[in-house]
């Protein structure tokens, strides 16, 4: 038996002396690597921001929402529907007071909030916004920094101040070349005096139609207290067609002071809401992150293993390309591999002479796919970023978790690529090496 050194020499001797073929054969084995980490790289990468999204509402926290009920119900001009306040007061007063001794106290704080797109303006300058009308406590559970200023006190609700905080974006809009901070803006008829910037913030990806996505770069909040005293809760959807809807609150956040307790709080709170809505056509949902979390979680297992399965389809071509060069290899080399067995080689040195080329072939191609696969974030940053500069209606079309995507290479499916690639080259390598080790050495020498 020849010596593992000499035995990898003469492998890589032979692939030299049909370059073109082992390098096409290598390719093959190199896509199906490359295919396997960066389409689990891709996957990790919208799996991750789903999951950031989800943390971000919090463990601990229910989503309370208003939708639009399936069936509208006729109420003329005006749609009406969504939670109220009245909503408001039984999950705060029912859950969490006296009255249910069960559940008392798991609520730690239930913060509402109203929302509706309008123009905001500052002299000639506009911006598409999106106004909301919250408390002080919405900038702690949805994690916005001050880049300058302050947000909104609970002094500015009680007196229903006329004040503003700006996202990032709407205030480098309004204000390109000046300091907001004292600055009076307009949204509709009102005037509001602008006292923070909120730091930008990156655009939330909706989540299985469970929380929906969201910008929040063109956000406006003022108190809610000023929200319902200047806007109301009736607004306009269409002045040519007259029609409006009316929706007192969008949004309840509930965050719970225990973990454990969430589910339970959440059932309660989905009854409580049962008892003044249509549970057949619900104009509402009760949304548990937590829950969402550990479906996400499953979820992405789930993926990477259809992932790593649709790749391995290419590894397994790749495999059979493989195969078939050795055959052909062996069928070529007939009358050398007569002469070795003549001079004394054993049928396990021929075996291992020409398992080793397949090996040292795919080893060889995943080494390169590998190298591959880790220029998977710098190829999708720059096919992004020429995305939005050369087609602006497709980018703006995409959905935040896609323009935003960051592949997140996983040492794992690097160990397994590779580890498959080398593992279809002993495979797929075996039967062309015993085919070749098993041939009769007389009607070997006889070969043409």
């Amino acid at each position: 038996m020849l010596a593992p050194g000499r035995s990898l020499r003469m492998a890589f001797k032979s692939l030299r002396l049909h370059f073109l073929r082992s390098v096409l054969a290598a390719v093959g084995v190199l896509i199906g690597v490359t295919a396997v980490i960066w389409l689990v790289a891709l996957g990790e990468g919208v799996s991750y921001q789903a999951q950031q999204l989800i943390k971000e509402y919090g463990a601990t926290n229910i989503i309370v929402r208003s939708k639009a009920p399936a069936v509208a119900a006729d109420t003329g001009r005006v749609k009406i529907y969504g939670l109220t306040r009245l909503d408001f007061d039984r999950i705060t007063t029912r859950v969490a007071g006296p009255s249910s001794a069960y559940v008392i106290n798991t609520i730690e704080r239930a913060v509402p909030m109203r929302e509706v797109a309008m123009e905001v303006r500052y002299f000639d300058r506009t911006c598409d916004s999106q106004l909301l009308g919250v408390m002080k406590d919405y900038q702690d559970i949805n994690h916005l920094d001050m880049s300058i200023g302050r947000f909104l006190s609970r002094g500015d609700s009680e007196t229903k101040s006329n004040v503003a905080v700006l996202a990032d974006g709407t205030a480098r809009e309004l204000f390109p070349y000046e300091n907001p901070i004292g600055k009076t803006i307009r949204v509709d008829q009102d005037f509001y005096r602008v006292v923070g910037v909120v730091s930008k913030k990156q655009d939330a990806a909706a989540i299985g139609g469970s929380i929906s996505g969201r910008s929040y770069d063109k956000d406006v909040y003022i108190p809610l207290s000023t929200f319902r005293s200047r806007i109301g809760d009736q607004v306009p959807i269409s002045m040519e067609s007259f029609e409006s809807e009316l929706i007192e609150i969008n949004q309840i956040t509930v965050t719970i002071n225990e973990v454990e307790r969430v589910p339970e709080t959440a059932e309660i709170i989905r009854v409580l809401l049962g008892d003044l809505h249509n549970d057949e056509n619900p104009d509402y949902s009760v949304t548990v992150p937590m829950e969402l979390l550990e479906q996400a979680e499953t979820t992405r297992m789930m993926f990477n293993i259809l992932l790593v399965v649709i790749a391995g389809i290419s590894l397994l071509v790749g495999g059979i390309g493989i195969m078939n060069i050795m055959l052909a290899t062996v069928t070529e080399r007939t009358r050398e591999i007569g002469i070795r067995r003549a001079l004394g080689a054993t049928q396990r040195a021929i075996l291992w002479q020409f398992l080793n080329e397949a090996t040292v072939l795919t080893a060889i191609g995943g080494m390169l796919g590998i190298a591959c696969g880790f220029m998977c974030y710098p190829v999708v940053d720059v096919v992004m970023s020429q995305l939005e500069i050369w087609y602006p209606e497709v980018w703006s079309g995409l959905s935040p978790a896609v323009q935003n995507i960051e592949p997140r290479v996983e040492t794992w499916s690097v160990v397994a690529a590779f580890a498959i690639s080398v593992g279809v080259g002993i495979i797929f390598g075996v039967f062309p090496a015993k085919q070749a080790a098993q041939l009769d050495p007389i009607e070997a020498l006889r070969h043409e």
